[in-house]
């Protein structure tokens, strides 16, 4: 049988657990992509991120503070000892997970969460080895400075670069926003460091007095979803707007990408934005969506189990309840397709080492998915 996920039955099949067929919600000129969903894993609290290990097993955090090994078989083991304390309120918490490429030799695993300080706290990021169940010499290789007041925009996603250099994306931290534009901190900023945290020769500001070497780029609000392009090797990511907005960047060395200055959306409050980028000396996004659809959550597809999809870039969606695939070609965004349209807040999505793709479902009772052909 096959469903389109556009039912309140669907829904209420697809919780518990059962294996259903979905069909996309294809633009009517398209062929639609038929696909199986089924259950992984369930029972895991508010889960951020993912990464999955050489043996099958998936690394996925949990925003409460905790971290979680996951077979293939869907088995979910006891909290992983060694965890770093975290500043859990609204959106911090436990983020996002990162082997490094080095996995097989050095058994590092790398996290990023909101650390706290006090009332205060900011995105920080943390690499330890992975060994028995637990996390061991752990050390802190960035800090958000300064840490603020305030539980909303700490990014964060972590994606290795082909070089080895680590990309973090971080937030505006919310009541903060006109210091994405202030190079002399790392608010609303896309950091580029080395996996042990000293900063690359040739990062944009290393030479900059006033600014803080770590940075890549700035002008972001809260980045949520961060990929490596395949072939080309370059960061891509997505950014939640305002009310409206919502961006999709390929983050340049020094270069500044607006906000709060420039921005497809308006402020909660009513206030307008300026969509105008390059007129004030920012980089245009290559696609936004308004009104917002919440993007979480970004790979490309590279899998020989959906022929179709190879090539493609995911993102999961809070807002818009939804899996978006979006057809590139260099750097452009040629069509945008919905699927599993009107069902899950979809935290994070990855590409499995069998070419399935697999969804982290945002919910006190998160699920783990895993996509296959019909």
């Amino acid at each position: 049988m096959i469903l389109k996920l556009k039912s309140v039955i669907a829904l209420i099949t697809l919780l518990i657990g059962s294996s259903l067929f979905f069909s996309s919600a294809a633009q009517a000129q398209r062929i639609q992509t038929e696909f199986n969903v089924r259950l992984v894993a369930e029972g895991l609290k508010f889960p951020w991120g993912m990464a999955f290990m050489p043996d099958g097993n998936v690394l996925v955090t949990e925003k409460i503070g905790q971290l979680r090994i996951i077979t293939p078989d869907g088995r979910v083991s006891e909290p992983v000892k060694g965890v770093p304390a975290v500043f859990f309120q609204q959106q911090g918490g436990l983020l996002d997970v990162a082997l490094d490429p080095e996995f097989l030799k050095n058994r590092l695993i790398y996290l990023s969460y909101a650390e706290p300080e006090g009332s205060k706290a900011g995105t920080a990021v943390a690499r330890a080895e992975l060994k028995d169940g637990a996390l061991e010499n752990l050390q802190v290789i960035f800090r958000q400075l300064p840490k603020t007041e305030g539980p909303v925009h700490f990014g964060s996603r972590l994606a290795f670069a082909p070089d080895g250099n680590l990309f973090i994306t971080l937030g505006d931290r919310g009541d903060y926003m006109e210091e994405a534009q202030n190079l002399s901190n790392h608010i609303g900023k896309i950091i580029r460091i080395r996996p042990d945290g000293s900063v690359p020769a040739d990062n944009p500001f290393v030479n900059n007095p006033q600014a803080k070497p770590e940075i890549w780029s700035y002008g972001h609000r809260s980045v949520q979803g961060a990929a490596i392009h395949p072939q080309t090797g370059a960061l891509w990511i997505h950014e939640h707007g305002p009310k409206g907005g919502d961006e999709i960047n390929i983050p340049q060395p020094g270069k500044n990408y607006g906000w709060p200055k420039a921005n497809y959306g308006t402020h909660y409050n009513g206030v307008p934005i300026k969509n105008e980028h390059a007129e004030q000396g920012f980089e245009e996004p290559i696609h936004y969506w308004t009104p917002s659809i919440a993007p979480s959550g970004m790979v490309f597809y590279t899998g020989k189990l959906f022929p179709g999809w190879r090539g493609s870039l995911f993102a999961g969606t809070l807002a818009g309840r939804q899996l978006v695939r979006l057809t590139i070609d260099d750097k452009k965004i040629l069509s945008e397709e919905r699927l599993l349209t009107n069902t899950l807040r979809f935290r994070d999505v990855e590409q499995g080492p069998d070419g399935a793709l697999y969804l982290l479902t945002d919910e006190e009772n998160g699920k783990l998915l895993k996509l296959t052909p019909k």
